[in-house]
């Protein structure tokens, strides 16, 4: 990975900060040392609008979307939206797309949730054609497009990385995008993942928790567990990295309908493997070793707001000048 430069990112919006605050919230994040935003996508703000508010208000950040689904918006609009953030910020706006999850896609949006690998795929080759200014028409085999021609062509396409956590969606990422974004796994796990991407960028989502009470952190990460690796592609993501064993009594708990059972079965050892925790240096140390196991650029998730919050963007940055 010496070939792919180091990044140091972080996730927003920021915890507790309405979207109309964030222009100090990110001229800190600039001053501070932060090459990298980047935004996901749920069920709370979408994915472009605090990036692109990112790009107008601290022009010195690169941005990035981690990710938006690729079934959510229909190719030609995906292809828009994203040159259109390419037009906004030259050179700064990486794009990532993914699958996402039946959740989101299929009980929030009402669309079918089919073959995420190929869908995933087709849309990549699409947006390659897309962004280089070819009029596409194309019978995919997850979706057709008939004589679509972006109408503002950027003059630096983005790049595009993949969502990924097994092997096959991986591969994808490094063979065929421009690097991979990962979530959802320990500083170990990544050096399982980031062979399969190669010579690529890598995005880790990393989930800071800013306390050495482990009670506390466990009071936050159960939650995210129990709502996340039920979800079948984290599930079986889990399952590949060796963790099956840990989490079945978990998984049984939550299909059986017992939701309070499964927060109690989450094992300690899972919480402290998935979370960075504990000291300002040990915090630092943690995010480090993500590093030095093959992600190159980190957008840490700090789990906190106010004053906790500023104190871990401090803590975490590259440390050149402070505000």
């Amino acid at each position: 990975m010496a070939s792919i430069p180091r990044r140091v990112g972080v996730t927003v919006p920021f915890t507790g900060v309405p979207l109309h605050e964030h222009r100090a919230w990110y001229e800190d994040v600039a001053a501070l040392g932060y090459t990298d935003v980047w935004s996901a996508e749920t069920n709370t703000a979408d994915g472009f609008t605090p990036i692109a508010l990112a790009a107008a208000w601290a022009p010195t950040l690169r941005t990035g979307i981690a990710i938006t689904p690729v079934f959510t918006r229909g190719p030609a609009l995906l292809a828009q939206t994203a040159a259109a953030m390419a037009d906004a910020a030259p050179g700064r706006f990486a794009l990532g797309i993914g699958a996402s999850s039946r959740a989101i896609v299929e009980r929030w949006n009402g669309l079918p949730f089919a073959t995420p690998y190929a869908r995933t795929r087709d849309v990549l080759r699409f947006l390659r054609r897309a962004f280089a200014g070819e009029k596409v028409s194309e019978r995919f085999e997850t979706f057709s497009v008939q004589g679509f021609r972006l109408g503002v062509v950027p003059d630096e396409p983005p790049p595009v990385l993949v969502a990924a956590l097994r092997p096959r969606m991986l591969r994808l990422a490094g063979e065929e995008g421009d690097g991979a974004i990962v979530n959802w796994l320990s500083a170990d796990d990544v050096t399982r993942v980031a062979p399969h991407v190669g010579e690529k960028e890598i995005v880790a989502r990393v989930f800071v928790v800013p306390s050495d009470d482990f009670d506390e952190v466990r009071a936050v990460g159960v939650r995210s567990i129990t709502n996340y690796l039920t979800v079948e592609a984290y599930a079986r993501f889990h399952e590949w990295l060796g963790r099956g064993p840990a989490l079945t009594p978990m998984w049984e708990a939550w299909a059986a309908g017992d939701r309070a059972r499964a927060v109690e079965l989450v094992p300690d050892e899972v919480i402290d493997e998935l979370f960075v925790w504990g000291s300002s240096d040990e915090l630092r140390a943690k995010v480090d070793r993500y590093v030095a196991n093959g992600v190159t650029t980190t957008a840490p998730v700090i789990m906190a707001s106010g004053q906790r919050l500023r104190d871990t963007l401090e803590v975490l940055a590259p440390g050149t000048v402070r505000p």
